[in-house]
């Protein structure tokens, strides 16, 4: 059996602390501690996908509320990312041996002429909190790029992030390209980004829009779920 620098044996912590230890450890951004409770917690016979909802997701969903609140800057955010990426390296053979898949594939990107990239890996990094196989490709995406990424990964929702006013248009280009090349009626849109406005991404046929990395995950969970 493994056995990590913490003491944590079978026998030392039950499954619920085990959990709770996990999600602490990802809220805090410790991706050595994540790596070793997540090893530890399969060596006691903890379902993957226990670890993966109980441990790994709710950690996320406090980084989520406290980001929310304003209680954590965006930096512990990315490193709570990069705790939940470590477990997930686990995790992820073992679950798609079980054939236990994440939930819908959504691809983002910011549009071209944008090199913002803050913004976006925050909505990545909640998405794949919630559960979401998310396929960042990148900063400064032409509309082309898009087609080709929706007709390769099929997603069921398609974000766009701009941070700039004068990449704003490229919104809009990116959107009729999708509909001039066929592949957007199948999938939801989702925009966002500093100047990015309800009454804008009404005005482009976007499907949502969010102002803010967490109401996007809302949207979308509500969009698909509903």
């Amino acid at each position: 059996m493994y056995k990590g620098e913490i003491g944590f044996m079978k026998g030392q912590l039950t499954s619920p602390q085990v959990l709770c230890s996990l999600s602490e450890k990802l809220a805090q951004g410790d991706a050595d501690k994540v790596m070793e409770l997540t090893r530890s917690a399969l060596a006691m016979g903890i379902n993957p996908l226990t670890l993966l909802n109980d441990g790994l997701i709710k950690g996320m969903s406090i980084v989520g509320t406290k980001f929310k609140n304003k209680e954590l800057p965006i930096t512990e955010v990315l490193m709570a990312s990069r705790a939940m990426h470590a477990g997930l390296y686990i995790l992820k053979p073992l679950l798609s041996e079980c054939n236990i898949l994440p939930r819908e594939t959504i691809v983002v990107g910011t549009v071209a002429g944008d090199l913002h990239d803050i913004g976006k890996s925050l909505v990545v990094a909640f998405l794949q909190g919630a559960g979401f196989h998310v396929i960042d490709i990148g900063i400064d995406v032409p509309p082309e790029d898009f087609v080709e990424a929706v007709k390769e990964y099929r997603p069921r929702v398609l974000g766009l992030s701009a941070l700039l006013t004068t990449t704003l248009p490229a919104i809009g280009d990116t959107i009729r390209k999708l509909e001039e090349e066929g592949v957007r009626q199948n999938i939801l849109i989702i925009v966002g980004g500093g100047p990015v406005t309800k009454s804008f991404a009404r005005s482009v046929g976007a499907d949502l829009y969010a102002p803010d990395a967490c109401s996007a995950v809302e949207k979308i969970v509500s969009a698909l779920d509903g």
